[in-house]
């Protein structure tokens, strides 16, 4: 006789997936979705974040491109020692270029009062300088000097071809005939700093020796010319200062509390 098998209901066979009913809700369902107000944390988190690493990315990036125009500088200053020891260490007197370059020569009635821009330069340096890029300072081709007229003129006549040059020689800024005490035209290099002192300017100082005498420097805006337009004074194109090329060939950064 054949006897029934009864079956006991805590032995029943799992489901063929193996899973009872009920089971196998994913934790990641909807009832473990992230709330708004986690939402909102995670939102607020993310900003305080950004708060804080951007700026401290902008000035890695600051220090990076005042790096790069200090590289610029020293590559400009072993162009001029070169042209010097092949001109009896005399500069070139290039009035001239001063009037005849794009642009002409363009004292300006706020700043600065005289023309130091020194497109004249690059025509001057052509053999000694071959990459043009070095007369750019990368701060001035993304900051707020960007569009200053002032920082800006062509180091040649063809305007297609010829190198952006933004750099200031302050020593260059004038066409007087004869000239100035503190202006280097046609002088031997030996002669600028005794030169600077007998001129006695207090915008230049008293400089001991070509070690105190600048020769190249980024363009500035000091926040104390009034007249300047609103866009850029204060402004620099490194934080807080410039970059000057000193006639004894050094590149230093020169803090000026008048710039931001």
């Amino acid at each position: 006789m054949i006897v029934p098998i009864h079956q006991n209901a805590s032995n029943t066979s799992p489901s063929p997936r193996g899973k009872r009913c009920g089971e196998g809700k994913s934790r990641f369902g909807a009832e473990s979705g992230f709330t708004l107000i986690e939402l909102l944390v995670v939102i607020a988190i993310i900003a305080v974040l950004a708060g804080l690493l951007l700026p401290a990315l902008a000035r890695a990036k600051g220090t990076a491109k005042k790096s790069a125009c200090i590289s610029n500088m020293r590559q400009l200053g072993l162009s001029w020692r070169m042209y010097l020891d092949d001109n009896n260490s005399r500069f070139p007197d290039r009035r001239d270029l001063k009037d005849s370059l794009p642009g002409g020569y363009k004292p300006w009635t706020s700043w600065p009062r005289s023309d130091p821009r020194a497109g004249w330069a690059a025509v001057v340096l052509e053999r000694y300088l071959r990459d043009t890029k070095i007369y750019e300072c990368p701060s001035i081709r993304s900051g707020p000097l960007r569009n200053a007229v002032q920082a800006h003129q062509f180091g040649g006549f063809d305007t297609n071809t010829a190198p952006t040059v933004n750099y200031w020689m302050w020593r260059f800024d004038t066409t007087d005939d004869p000239v100035e005490l503190d202006n280097f035209w046609g002088k031997p290099e030996d002669q600028c700093a005794p030169d600077l002192r007998a001129a006695n300017n207090p915008f230049i100082g008293i400089p001991s020796g070509p070690v105190e005498v600048e020769l190249a420097v980024d363009p500035y805006f000091p926040i104390t010319i009034g007249s300047l337009e609103v866009d850029i004074r204060g402004w620099s194109a490194h934080l807080g200062g410039r970059n000057r090329l000193m006639l004894d060939g050094h590149v230093e950064h020169f803090k000026d509390a008048r710039t931001r």
